[in-house]
């Protein structure tokens, strides 16, 4: 499988499973060369999904678009909940 089809919360387990292995010290050096390098695209991976993700909020709350969502507001939900008592 690679990176472009992992999901980002299988990708975050595999790239914690490769930091412990590179801490451990039992890699040689080819390895933790391939540990290191297959980490670096795990990671960019897991930043481009959370790009697409922050984008993605950033359009369901803009204020200009009629069908986007509205931020919430706990206070007024209070303030709503109160004068209803």
């Amino acid at each position: 499988m690679t990176s472009k089809d992992l999901p980002f919360e299988d990708a975050i387990k595999e790239l914690e499973k490769l930091v412990e292995a590179m801490e451990s010290g039992d890699l040689s050096l080819d390895e933790s060369l391939q540990s290191f390098q297959r980490g670096i695209r795990l990671t960019r991976h897991c930043q481009s999904i959370l790009e697409q993700a922050q984008q993605t909020v950033e359009v369901l709350m803009n204020p200009e678009d009629d069908t986007s969502a509205a931020p919430l507001d706990p206070d007024q939900d209070q303030d709503a909940s109160a004068q209803s008592s």
